[in-house]
Order: C-alpha cells, then structure tokens, then sequence
C-alpha cells in the first residue's frame, strides 16, 4: 500500500458530512480516482467543489483531503495527479468560511488545513525546486505564500527559483492575497 492509501484510510470518511449533504465516504473512491490508485489506475479528474471547499466555506473533510493531498506530494504519482492535487491544496488553504456544523464544533477548519500544509513545507519548498511543471510549480509557491511564516526563506527561494517561478510569484503579486482565486 502506498503513502496516498494509507493515508485516505486513516479517516473515517463515513462519519463527516460532505458538502453534498451526505457522507463523505464517496471521498475516499474520488481520490483514490484523482490519485491514479483506482480501477483504471490512471488518474482521472474529478472536481471536488462543493463536497470538499467552495469559494466561500470548506466542510469537514477538507482537512482529511489536505493530509491526503500532502500525502500525494510525498508519494509517487503522475503528474497530472500532482497537479490536481496541488490546485487542491491550494483551494483548502485558501478557504476563509467553516460550514454551519464544523463551525457550531468550535472548528476552524481554513486554520486546520492551513496549519496541516504548514507540516508539509518541505515537501512544498521540494516542489518549487524540483522545476518538474510551470503549473506545480507556481501552485506549490502560492501555497508557500499562504502557509510559510518565515517570509524570509519565502524571499529566498522566489530569488533563487525566480527563472522557473511565473511573474505574480516573481514579483510577489500572488502574496497579496490568495484567498482572492477562483478556485
């Protein structure tokens, strides 16, 4: 079993409520899909706007799906999947609403996703070095520019990777506010 397998198991995907209003438990097929780990294994697209985040609130498994998504930077998958995975990530740390239920819980759950990719810095920070693909590469650093408290390193790494980095990454035009995407 690998580390995106092992990680989607570790939650009890059954028991949250899914944006959708149901069980969360389809979650777990969904991105064993997007991870190229179902049947077909290759990975296929699918959009988990309005179970997992939406413009204005993530719900309750948006913290499962950010450790799997940083699972899936550590494991070994096809691009296409990191990607996917990445633009992801990148939704769940910018979310700024918790949904009515987590909310009257006393979470906050921007503030859990966002403090679980702070554990996955280095894993971010390799994939802006890595220069594998324009698109994981400027996903990876607007990350960075949410999570990474030390903007310090921050400024280094834009001015070592800034031939590879995209212009609102050079120029720190994506630090302004990421929580303004259209995800």
């Amino acid at each position: 079993m690998r580390l995106v397998e092992t990680e989607i198991a570790r939650h009890d995907w059954k028991s949250m409520l899914c944006g959708c209003a149901g069980s969360a438990e389809h979650l777990a097929r969904d991105l064993l899909r997007l991870a190229g780990r179902g049947s077909g294994q290759e990975p296929s697209h699918v959009s988990l706007e309005e179970h997992v985040w939406s413009p204005v609130v993530l719900w309750e498994p948006a913290p499962a799906v950010t450790s799997v998504a940083l699972a899936v930077l550590a494991d070994d998958v096809a691009p296409a999947a990191r990607q996917w995975f990445l633009d992801l990530l990148q939704c769940v740390v910018a979310g700024e609403g918790t949904d009515g239920e987590s909310a009257r819980r006393g979470l906050d759950l921007p503030e859990l996703c966002r403090g679980l990719a702070l554990q996955g810095l280095r894993l971010l920070y390799e994939e802006v070095m890595s220069n594998r693909a324009p698109g994981t590469v400027s996903a990876a650093f607007e990350i960075l520019t949410v999570v990474e408290p030390d903007r310090a390193r921050l400024q280094r790494v834009r001015e070592i990777a800034a031939d590879w980095l995209p212009v609102c990454c050079r120029t720190g035009l994506c630090d302004d506010d990421l929580r303004v995407l259209d995800c």
